[in-house]
């Protein structure tokens, strides 16, 4: 991935994150930071103060700091805001934040020399992960703990974990790989700290997952539709077009493809007439897309803020070359944090809705003829009761989840930090809905796709019979007496998270969105 000046894509951030892809600085961003470096340079030179060059931070702004004392206060603020507590975050976050804080770095507005963004791009590339941990950013003036802990590793202090995962002293590590270690000077210690980049990385990845999801929870309500016999003339473009909400139109899409050819389908007005199908069946392409149209918001906010340069102070430079140093408040993470919330929501909602057609098909009396629980002898068996619990459980802490962390805010540094975004809580438990809704769609492909099986005498779509050869031969079982169950959802859940669902699918009905 090749780091020029103009920021990045969410692309870059994942091939980085996930796919450990290297590194690589362009000469532009290279020669943007040297030109930015100059003008730091300049402003140091001179008696008159300038915040983050000659003046400590925060409430401390208020001290002017003699040149020999600059080197040690960049070290300091390092070692002192590193101060993280809690549980390891996981690798590919600390990459997702270190490749971002290399982004901005690389932009020529930090003022940061250039063997500061080549010593971070050799950290990525060697596999070096700093420790970074779970509580320690108020997401204001940057994730500053988990920022901290990644540039002490810059510096061969701390721990930090090889590429095998081993928990080792950096500073053996970067010997190991050949890394020097970097002697800060004037503004450097703040730059490597002031970002919204781990909020952001946590971002970029919760909407990749978000996408695949969607397209999931749409295939598992098509089988659930399928299951209950419900009808699928609810699913009509000429429906949906008439209240023109882009994500609407496409789950309905999904939806009809899935179901395309089904013997299932249309019998809602056979031996217990009705005249339409409950709410989670009817309603499902209206509140799964109104979460792709959250999405899409999302993913428009992280755009912007992959193109950004995050720091304070910043330098700007003029056509002419000359520069200035400028404090500013574009670290503050609300607009981050705002669709990070925002999500949660979304995910809450889509995984009750998923639950209720779970519910749904369990029940002797609301699911049209299935036994009870799905069970293979009733009374003897349990069935599927308990997975729905499980489900149930998943979904109420959803719930939970959901309730924002950008509406609060705890001052901080003495009241100069006196509003905060809470930005990276938001997305630390983001990442939580996210793993939970993969959980409640696999549950709901569990229970679907048996009652489906147990519907004899009828065909079932396609593309439903592709989705069903699939997961068993994942390890998923069918209809049958009572056995251990978790090892089943462990299968489904396996088969959700990586897109396997989608791709037994796709070839039967073409991409889905």
């Amino acid at each position: 991935m090749v780091v020029g000046t103009s920021g990045t894509t969410a692309e870059d951030v994942i091939a980085v994150a996930r796919g450990l892809a290297r590194v690589e600085l362009s000469p532009q961003s290279l020669a943007s930071v040297a030109a930015s470096r100059q003008v730091i340079d300049d402003l140091a030179a001179k008696p008159d103060p300038v915040y983050g060059v000659s003046t400590g931070f925060g409430a401390l702004a208020v001290r002017h700091i003699s040149p020999e004392l600059r080197a040690q206060l960049q070290r300091n603020i390092v070692r002192s805001h590193a101060a993280g507590m809690g549980r390891h975050v996981e690798r590919e976050v600390v990459r997702a934040l270190m490749f971002l804080r290399l982004k901005t770095l690389a932009s020529g507005h930090t003022g940061v020399r250039p063997v500061v963004v080549e010593t971070m791009a050799a950290i990525l590339n060697a596999g070096i992960t700093p420790v970074v941990h779970e509580y320690g950013s108020l997401g204001c003036s940057g994730d500053l703990a988990p920022l901290s802990h990644c540039a002490l590793t810059l510096l061969g202090e701390g721990e930090a974990e090889g590429p095998d995962g081993v928990l080792r002293p950096a500073a053996e590590l970067l010997a190991e790989h050949g890394i020097a270690p970097v002697e800060l000077r004037e503004k450097e210690g703040l730059a490597l700290l002031n970002g919204t980049d781990g909020m952001l990385g946590m971002l970029v990845m919760a909407c990749a997952d978000l996408a695949r999801l969607f397209t999931s929870a749409d295939i598992t309500a098509a089988l659930s539709l399928e299951a209950l016999l419900g009808t699928d003339r609810v699913l009509a473009p000429e429906l949906h077009a008439i209240r023109p909400h882009p994500g609407q139109a496409v789950s309905a899409d999904n939806m009809l493809r899935v179901l395309a050819g089904s013997g299932l389908t249309g019998h809602h007005q056979d031996d217990a007439p009705r005249v339409q199908d409950a709410y989670s069946i009817r309603c499902a392409p209206q509140v799964a897309g109104a979460g792709r149209d959250t999405l899409a918001h999302a993913r428009l906010v992280a755009e912007r803020e992959l193109a950004a340069a995050v720091d304070n102070p910043v330098v700007l430079r003029g056509a002419d070359g000359t520069g200035r140093v400028e404090s500013n408040g574009n670290f503050h993470g609300a607009p981050v944090g705002y669709v990070l919330d925002f999500l949660a929501i979304a995910v809450a909602d889509l995984g009750s809705i998923a639950e209720r057609r779970t519910d749904r098909l369990l029940d002797k009396n609301r699911s049209h003829g299935l036994p009870p629980f799905l069970a293979d002898d009733a009374g003897v068996d349990s069935g599927l009761m308990i997975a729905q619990y499980t489900q149930a459980a998943l979904v109420s802490e959803l719930k939970r989840l959901a309730v924002p962390a950008s509406v609060d805010s705890i001052p901080s540094s003495a009241m100069q930090e006196d509003h905060v975004s809470m930005g990276w809580s938001a997305a630390r438990k983001l990442r939580t809905a996210v793993d939970n809704l993969t959980r409640i769609i696999a549950v709901e492909l569990v229970t679907a796709t048996r009652a489906i099986e147990l519907r004899t005498g009828m065909t079932p779509a396609p593309a439903t019979q592709a989705v069903l050869a699939a997961v068993r031969a994942a390890g998923v079982e069918g209809p049958g007496a009572d056995r251990f169950l978790a090892p089943d959802l462990a299968a489904a859940e396996a088969f959700v998270r990586s897109g396997a669902l989608i791709e037994a699918v796709e070839p039967v009905t073409g991409p889905l969105a």
